[in-house]
């Protein structure tokens, strides 16, 4: 029995948080056109996120900061590894993928990676609060993804599964290393530290399971499966309790490059690309919705496991995630747009 379908980063498909689309990409109605028709879907997707930061909200009080924080560190050290590893290894992974969608994936991390840097000279003095933020550039909220992706009837959720598989351990590294190195840790110190951290761990093995097709006993996944499910709630409802609610709101020039970046230069630059290289490949759909999704949860659990700003990165999530109601609809119509011509 190979793990359950899952989210990759920052969620599990179909149960629980997110409702799963109707199979066989029946989310788009052509003779409405593809905008209207995933505007519920979308709409479906992001309303549980905002409801349970905003219950964050109102039970902030309830709990003591010691509290909060070993909830943080809970979902670091068990919940989210449990995540990742079930989300990475829930379907296949064909080796041969590697070669095409492997250096795609990783350029559209690698780009939000370079452009979220130019927001360091207006972010946090401390190196290892900006890193914690600098995560909201390139990490990817995959529960919403695999919604959106099974509502256009042009995208594979296949290759939404491959592409996420391939992007998690990346995704991780990036964060990891960036957050070690705001530490202020001696190179070796931070490769140790990297390598060691649940959250690759978690990814690769997860990425192992799917290239070999390793079969993991039911009742060994069971208890995994139970654990990646607490994930998102929990660390939607701490990004809630942490979040400061006036910053909302607010942005800045620091917040808006990295929030510009998420939702607008990653998806732009995946659609000019596709044009220049007059691709209408059954991956450019794909990776316009993945390029456009908004920052993961995991980017505050991260933050909060190594001791980052909570706050700052609980209010990146938020704000793309707000926003994305606004953007999502635009790139999945571009999307389309793209796999039709």
């Amino acid at each position: 029995m190979r793990p359950a379908p899952g989210n990759g980063d920052d969620a599990i498909a179909g149960r629980g948080l997110y409702p799963a689309a109707a199979s066989g990409h029946e989310g788009a109605n052509p003779a409405t056109g593809p905008l209207p028709a995933m505007l519920p879907i979308l709409v479906t997707g992001l309303l549980p996120v905002v409801l349970l930061v905003l219950l964050g909200g109102l039970v902030r009080n309830r709990l003591s900061e010691n509290a909060w924080a070993g909830l943080d560190r809970l979902n670091f050290e068990i919940l989210f590894p449990a995540l990742i590893f079930t989300a990475a290894a829930s379907r296949p992974i064909e080796p041969a993928s590697l070669l095409i969608v492997g250096p795609l994936v990783w350029a559209v991390l690698g780009l939000g990676l370079a452009l979220g840097w130019l927001a360091r000279p207006f972010g946090p003095e401390r190196f290892l609060d900006f890193a914690g933020c600098w995560q909201a550039a390139w990490r990817f909220n995959t529960a919403l993804g695999f919604v959106l992706v099974q509502a256009l009837p042009s995208a594979d959720i296949g290759l939404y599964s491959v592409t996420i598989g391939l992007g998690i351990p990346l995704a991780n590294i990036f964060a990891v290393s960036a957050l070690s190195r705001g530490e202020g840790l001696t190179a070796a110190a931070m490769l140790r530290r990297v390598a060691l951290t649940p959250f690759l761990l978690a990814s690769l093995a997860g990425v192992v399971v799917g290239l070999t097709g390793l079969t993991i006993p039911a009742p060994v996944l069971a208890p995994v499966t139970l654990l990646a499910e607490a994930a998102i709630p929990v660390a939607l409802i701490s990004i809630g309790a942490t979040l400061n609610w006036r910053a909302l709101g607010r942005m800045n020039r620091f917040t808006g490059i990295l929030v510009t970046t998420k939702l607008v230069i990653l998806p732009l630059t995946v659609t000019l690309v596709a044009l220049a290289l007059g691709s209408s490949a059954p991956i450019v759909p794909v990776l316009v919705v993945f390029a456009a999704l908004p920052t993961a949860s995991a980017a505050h659990v991260l933050a909060a496991g190594f001791g980052a700003d909570r706050r700052l990165a609980a209010t990146l999530i938020a704000q793309t995630t707000i926003l994305s109601a606004a953007t999502l609809p635009v790139w999945m119509t571009v999307a389309e747009w793209l796999a039709g011509r």
